[in-house]
């Protein structure tokens, strides 16, 4: 429940106006509701004629200042006077009506401050789950290539998607019974120990009977539940890497190996979440079994004390109590199954925070250096780089200078750390020793944007958006007009077969460009980088081919149409 107290401070801060609103009419809800049962007692009265009794009238302005106990008795004794009254004037009849048509009038503002409170509470569950999506989205935008090579994109997807529906269905939907159910229990609660506390106090010693019971069912529920999701994290990853790679599927005829591979995760998947949905399922009928079983007790201990005439209440009130006392019974079995809900989705908001704590070494300079432009080199001084599973030295001692105006290609074997080389320049990893500069200037001596701003891409492998053309080759670029972006479809020989696409640069290329062969997102990947017209250039090549580093004036973008050929 701490990790829920916490989870909720950080993310519920926006939306206090709501809660507070929740809290508010709940509390009258109660007040309501513990009213309109009151008036059980009083039509019992009447109807059974039990209205012999002669009350006593004691000035409202004493009723506050007596102790506890002795102020619901005189308060009820002021209210049974009155009615004693009011029945010596109008009749039995009338006053029956006139309280029928009380408790229709505090029931429906019962019902009214109910809806209220759910109401309110809606804009505080879509926000939570709101905001959480969009942290973790950001989160995944400001963290470097360095996390996602540890991680598999279907796991992050399923924890956008999974996870945080998990954490909707079961925190964000729970927050509103765990707000309403403590406030009814405290009035009911309340309302018990001011018609009798005796037997109030003989209830209560079978309250931690039901706690325990409650415990026993819930435990471990949150570890299997992340066991579950864990699943559900490899259920999208297959799917994933399925779709990704259907082509290499089909090519290979390995449906069934993939169908079985499927089948062996989702089995598993099944089998967690039926453990886990029993257990859950035995909370309602168990504390439902142990509620009537209070009440079957105290109906017993309470009607052998009425009968014996050793009953500090009478008749009327005590079916009153066990009203109350039955009421109070809903609100912990809400309350209980709320917790399970609570214990599940904190395994779901667990495997969440892994993305939202991770911690980002591609760090921004206190005072960064100003760096406006490109004008002389970019130098690699004694540079030195190893992955995060710290499997092998990838660069040992890398001293290199790459002068402006010259195409530089890095050759080496698969696996000799090109791709690696040149994905420094941009900070997409910071060496672990040595230091690269530009024009003198270390990097990470300056804004990061201002570096990126300074480089272009074109990768080995086209990536592109579910998208327009036009869209992706002015990706990147801040109010690109149509002319520009033709003048660099031109230059990167990509013009005609666009204008042949239905819509021109308005045609929708589909999925990572599936519309489009693989020479046309290629030629999109470098209409893209000639727009933004950088003066540093990044193609990686193919595996055993040179990664090509161009540095060009910016006015020269025939360098990259001639890197293209």
């Amino acid at each position: 429940m701490r990790e829920f107290i916490n989870m909720m401070r950080r993310y519920i801060a926006p939306f206090k106006k709501y809660l507070w609103g929740s809290v508010a009419l709940n509390i009258l809800s109660a007040v309501f509701n513990i009213f309109s049962f009151a008036m059980i007692v009083p039509m019992l009265r009447i109807l059974f004629r039990m209205t012999d009794k002669t009350y006593v009238f004691t000035p409202w302005s004493e009723v506050w200042k007596q102790p506890f106990q002795e102020m619901g008795n005189s308060a009820m004794q002021n209210v049974y006077h009155t009615l004693e009254a009011n029945i010596a004037t109008y009749g039995e009849v009338k006053v029956l009506l006139a309280l029928c048509i009380f408790l229709i009038f505090m029931t429906a503002l019962k019902t009214a401050c109910y809806f209220g409170s759910s109401a309110v509470m809606i804009p505080i569950r879509t926000g939570i789950v709101k905001n959480l999506r969009k942290k973790i989205y950001d989160k995944i935008l400001s963290l470097p290539l360095g996390f996602f090579s540890e991680e598999r994109k279907g796991d992050i997807i399923a924890r956008m998607s999974g996870d945080v529906q998990e954490v909707e269905s079961s925190v964000a939907g729970s927050l509103e019974m765990l707000i309403k159910n403590p406030i009814l229990i405290f009035f009911y609660f309340i309302a018990l120990l001011v018609i009798s506390w005796q037997m109030t106090a003989f209830t209560i010693v079978f309250a931690p009977l039901m706690t325990w019971a409650m415990g026993v069912i819930g435990k471990n529920l949150k570890r299997k539940s992340m066991d579950v999701q864990t699943l559900w994290s490899e259920v999208m990853s297959q799917v994933e890497e399925t779709l990704g790679g259907l082509r290499i599927v089909k090519a290979f005829i390995a449906e069934k190996k993939m169908s079985a591979r499927f089948e062996n995760v989702t089995e598993a998947m099944r089998k967690k979440t039926s453990r886990v949905s029993m257990r859950q399922s035995l909370a309602h009928p168990v504390s439902e079994f142990l509620g009537t079983v209070l009440i079957t007790i105290t109906i017993f201990f309470g009607g052998t004390l009425i009968l014996k005439g050793h009953s500090l209440i009478d008749a009327p009130i005590f079916m009153y109590y066990i009203v109350i006392l039955y009421s109070i019974i809903n609100p912990v079995k809400d309350f209980s199954k709320a917790s399970y809900a609570v214990r599940k989705g904190m395994a779901s908001m667990e495997r969440i925070n892994k993305i939202l704590d991770a911690e980002n070494n591609i760090t921004e300079a206190a005072e960064p250096t100003p760096l406006d432009g490109f004008s002389d080199k970019i130098s690699f001084e004694h540079v030195g780089f190893r992955y995060p599973d710290g499997t092998k030295e990838i660069l040992d001692d890398i001293c290199l200078d790459i002068p402006k105006g010259k195409t530089v290609a890095i050759v080496g074997a698969s696996g000799a750390g090109k791709t690696t080389l040149v994905d420094l320049i941009p900070r997409f990893y910071d060496p672990d020793s040595g230091r690269i500069t530009v024009d003198g200037v270390p990097i990470k001596d300056v804004r990061i944007s201002d570096l990126r701003n300074l480089i272009g891409n074109v990768n080995q492998e086209s990536i592109l958006f579910n998208d327009t053309i036009f869209n992706n080759i002015a990706f990147g670029v801040e109010n690109a007009t149509l002319e520009q972006v033709i003048e660099a479809a031109k230059i990167a020989n990509a013009h005609e077969f666009i204008m042949e696409k239905e819509g021109g640069y308005q045609f929708v290329i589909g999925d990572r460009g599936v519309k489009l062969s693989g020479g046309q997102r290629q030629r999109i990947s470098i209409a893209r980088a000639i727009l933004k017209n950088p003066p540093i250039l990044d193609r990686p090549g193919g595996s055993g081919q040179a990664n090509v580093l161009q540095n060009h004036d910016r006015h020269c973008p025939q360098a990259l149409h001639h890197q293209e050929r």
